[in-house]
């Protein structure tokens, strides 16, 4: 017998009416039961939060801090618990498992680092004119309100903690909800957050609602912050039903990673196509970052092209619990099928299918095409699957023209050694991240992150969800002899 996982409402434990099954989608075997909150329940989760704004907001920054440190090094100690279940309920190899657990006890502990900086006040004088004589304006920030973080499975536990952390560093109540495919790695975090003393009862809640059931929850007005990371058209959705919210939108990409002309040596290559082929993979693919496009100068892309492929055919692939595993499966079947078809149907337009191109189950083979007709479905939208598009470009211009052919712009790489073609990059692509030296899939956890055009709108990284989360208010003190 299975048990149920509970949920967390309002800072305790509970079990619905109702549960559901969460599987393995490397095996199909089942890995655990989890709760479903009645709509009573879901009220009662948010009223709760709404009811405790102000006194989150007040309490103390240390209070707040030591919550949050209380959880990184639970993180850290749990670590391979952890990581193993993200592992079976998400199939994203142990390696990557492990990665990302690391990754969540850091987000944790540059939120308790900023919750203990943050909002430290800013005095300007104004009597810079003569009418704000003997005046000083001391600005601070203040939550907006209660937040709802919305998750995604491709990181079940990393993207929850950049929901829950900078929310309870800023003094803001959140209501969570984590993907139904990937729930008990966010759970995870409610076990260690109801570890700490100090918070008040209500300023948190982990609820596995169903997809349907979210419309309710964005609509809300006692939820005036949503923070949500997933599909281009789930987010736009949101954004266009709630227009007087505040909306942070991490969404899709399809990122390019540049080789240009002075990356040229044999070792230059071999790292280039190392990176490319890891991360074009790792997840599965399944990540907003991975490499999905490789533009090339035509001085360097006849050597580069079998270095790529040879190094994506090097990528280990199997169970997700074996520690040598690099690509294990897509979070389901389905998703592997609608990669398979995309593939087909871009080489059914004359694209060459160099390496890959196979699916067993869930599992979809590691893929390398070129010559990919512009207008199919892989050059226009985000795979989220282990294909990589490989073209030719002569020059600098060109290759920073076809990284903008693209609705999406979150991140790009750039292969250069040049400084002066560095800073032009970052000039020219319209991203929201330019990495250079290496591939679009680098992400610290305390560095803005965040795209452009259809990629999203807002920010991610602890201080930058914290100022997403808050407003300045500014106070205005008269009568001083300045």
């Amino acid at each position: 017998m299975t048990s149920t996982t509970a949920f967390w409402l309002a800072g305790r434990q509970v079990t619905g009416e109702d549960t559901f099954d969460v599987t393995s989608p490397w095996d199909g075997r089942l890995v655990g039961r989890v709760g479903v909150p009645t709509d009573a329940q879901v009220e009662e989760a948010v009223a709760a939060a709404y009811a405790v704004r102000d006194e989150l907001a007040a309490t103390p920054a240390h209070v707040r801090a030591a919550a949050l440190d209380h959880v990184s090094k639970r993180l850290a100690e749990r670590a391979e618990e952890i990581a193993q279940l993200i592992s079976a309920e998400n199939g994203k190899p142990l390696k990557w498992a492990r990665g990302e657990v690391g990754r969540a006890v850091s987000v944790f502990r540059f939120a308790a680092e900023e919750a203990r900086r943050f909002n430290g006040g800013e005095a300007q004088r104004l009597d810079t004119d003569a009418g704000g004589q003997g005046r000083l304006a001391l600005t601070r920030r203040f939550p907006k309100g209660v937040v709802l973080g919305i998750a995604p499975f491709n990181f079940p536990l990393n993207l929850c903690a950049h929901k829950v952390a900078p929310a309870i560093a800023a003094g803001a109540p959140i209501i969570l909800k984590p993907a139904p495919a990937t729930p008990l790695s966010g759970l995870i975090l409610g076990e260690l957050l109801a570890e700490t003393e100090g918070l008040p009862a209500g300023s948190w809640s982990i609820l596995p609602v169903a997809n349907d059931k979210m419309p309710a929850l964005v609509q809300d007005e006692r939820l005036p912050v949503i923070s949500f990371t997933g599909s281009e058209k789930v987010g736009y959705a949101i954004m266009d039903s709630v227009p007087r919210k505040h909306c942070t939108l991490e969404l899709g990409g399809n990122g390019a990673a540049v080789v240009l002309a002075d990356w040229a040596s044999d070792a230059d290559l071999d790292w280039a196509a190392n990176r490319i082929a890891t991360f074009s993979n790792y997840q599965g693919g399944q990540s907003c970052i991975s490499v999905q496009r490789v533009i090339a100068d035509a001085s360097v892309y006849d050597r580069l092209l079998p270095r790529v492929v040879a190094a994506v055919e090097a990528q280990v692939t199997g169970d997700p619990s074996d520690a040598a595993t690099d690509v294990g499966p897509l979070v389901s079947e389905e998703a592997a099928k609608r990669v398979e078809s995309w593939v087909q149907e871009a080489v059914e337009a004359g694209a060459t299918l160099l390496t890959g191109g196979k699916r067993e189950g869930a599992s979809y083979a590691p893929t390398v095409l070129t010559d990919v007709p512009a207008d199919v479905t892989i050059s226009c939208e985000e795979v989220f699957g282990p294909v990589l598009a490989v073209q030719k470009v002569d020059g600098e211009a060109e290759a920073f023209a076809a990284v903008n052919d693209s609705k999406y712009g979150l991140q790009a790489g750039v292969f250069t050694h040049d400084v002066q073609i560095a800073f032009r990059a970052h000039r020219a692509l319209e991203v929201g991240g330019v990495v250079v030296g290496d591939v679009p899939s680098y992400r610290a956890d305390q560095m803005p992150y965040g795209g452009a055009k259809q990629s999203g709108v807002g920010r991610e990284g602890v201080k930058f969800a914290m100022d997403d989360y808050t407003y300045e208010r500014v106070l205005v003190l008269t009568g001083l002899a300045l």
